[in-house]
């Protein structure tokens, strides 16, 4: 008897800590989307399928659907971009990566942001979305990095619908197609839900109500993946889009929408207020943080080095006040450093002679070897990826010196970021280290 009431103590202390997830989550608990935020990080553009309705442009601001980013991170900038994120996002409670490819198609950039958030935000819900192809050898380390709730999107149980759903599926270095290729996906997907749900991980389920190929299957998924533990389900209307098979499909209706949540509602928990977020949203469900963008932008350039070696910055000014000048134009760059009070100048230091070529910009990384940073107000392709390729990031702004300062040493947005045509030549700029004219 002793042995049984300890049991139930147990298993309601699991079923308390899973309800505490679940409420802090907003896409598996409908009151958290009013109060806590989330954020999507894009470290994982790979896919390792092609879904006949995925189209994962990433250039554009004005997409809202999965699969979409305006830029991908490494795991460093990721962290970067958490920390300032968490000053500008109240209640900010779960970290995801769900794109803009899958997390497994690109494990070692998906564990590395994983564990990186872990050492800097120990209290932060962390949860991933994918196709399920190749979790399943990442579970038990999930597990101990302390991802509480997974996605997995399954469209179909029964392989000669599934097939219809997929163009290829890429396992194992081999591209299958057809019913081979859906069989291969179904057989790995739902080896991870009993799995999952071993190591304690809430799973959800995701299903895309595709009219005329899955609209009257989608309760067989439900059964199915409720027999197997899964938590919550999520049917999302197709969206069909340009440059995809199903591009010229009609929505779901309102009428098939309800019917097919209706009807899987008889086997698991729905999740019916999806805001069909983009692989970088970030703030409250449907409420994204426009600053994200630029935010996104920004940080994507910012590269890793060791500061310990690079305890300097550049920038190219007219008068040590602004920053002023095309990388181009300017015969020597001021250097400042870090102090405890303050930003201090330390040299103007020449640049290379111009009309070397390229030669000129690895020269100038030499030359400024111990610099993490040059502020510019303009720079051309060329420079800034030699540049950036010896470690030394490229700012490109107007304005304040010290602001540029403030944003390289301490990691922060700088509001200043110089416009395409900021600068004499323009963005057309190729930096053929001939000088500006």
């Amino acid at each position: 008897m002793k042995e049984l009431d300890e049991k139930i103590n147990i298993d309601a202390a699991l079923t308390d800590v899973k309800d505490t997830a679940l409420a802090k989550h907003p896409c598996f608990d409908e009151d958290a989307k009013h109060m806590h935020a989330r954020v999507h990080l894009p470290v994982a553009p790979k896919c390792n399928i092609q879904c006949n309705y995925c189209n994962r442009k990433y250039d554009c601001v004005n997409e809202s659907r999965p699969g979409v980013t305006s830029s991908v991170l490494a795991p460093f900038q990721a962290v970067e971009y958490l920390k300032v994120l968490s000053e500008k996002i109240d209640k900010l409670s779960v970290i995801g990566i769900a794109g803009p490819g899958d997390p497994f198609a690109n494990p070692k950039e998906t564990l590395e942001t994983m564990r990186r958030i872990k050492a800097e935000f120990p209290d932060k819900i962390f949860c991933l979305s994918s196709n399920g192809l190749e979790l399943y050898p990442y579970i038990d380390e999930l597990a101990e990095i302390g991802v509480s709730h997974v996605t997995i999107t399954i469209n179909a149980v029964d392989p000669t619908i599934t097939a219809n759903v997929y163009r290829w599926v890429r396992f194992n270095k081999h591209v299958y197609r057809g019913v081979e290729g859906a069989k291969v996906l179904l057989e790995n997907q739902l080896k991870c839900i009993p799995k999952l749900k071993e190591k304690g991980i809430v799973v959800k389920i995701n299903t895309i109500i595709i009219p005329g190929v899955n609209e009257n299957h989608i309760q067989e998924v439900a059964k199915k993946c409720a027999e197997l533990g899964a938590d919550v389900m999520n049917c999302i209307p197709l969206i069909p889009t340009a440059e995809t098979e199903f591009a010229d499909f009609e929505k779901p209706d309102n009428k098939m929408i309800f019917k097919v949540r209706l009807d899987a509602s008889e086997h698991m928990k729905m999740m019916n207020h999806c805001a069909r977020c983009r692989a970088d949203a970030a703030g409250l469900l449907g409420q994204d943080l426009k600053e994200s963008y630029t935010l996104l932008q920004e940080i994507s350039t910012h590269t890793e080095v060791d500061n310990s070696t690079r305890p300097y910055v550049a920038a190219a000014t007219n008068e040590g006040l602004l920053v002023n000048q095309h990388l181009g134009e300017a015969t020597s760059l001021y250097v400042y450093k870090q102090t405890p009070n303050g930003f201090q100048f330390v040299e103007e230091r020449k640049t290379p002679k111009v009309g070397l070529g390229d030669s000129r910009w690895l020269e100038l990384a030499r030359t400024f070897s111990d610099c993490r940073g040059i502020l510019v107000s303009g720079v051309g392709e060329n420079p800034k990826t030699i540049l950036s390729s010896c470690g030394i990031r490229v700012v490109e702004m107007t304005g304040l010196i010290d602001e540029g300062l403030e944003g390289v040493f301490k990691n922060k947005p700088i509001r200043s970021i110089a416009k395409a045509d900021a600068f004499k030549c323009g963005s057309s700029c190729k930096g053929d280290a001939q000088g500006c004219a």
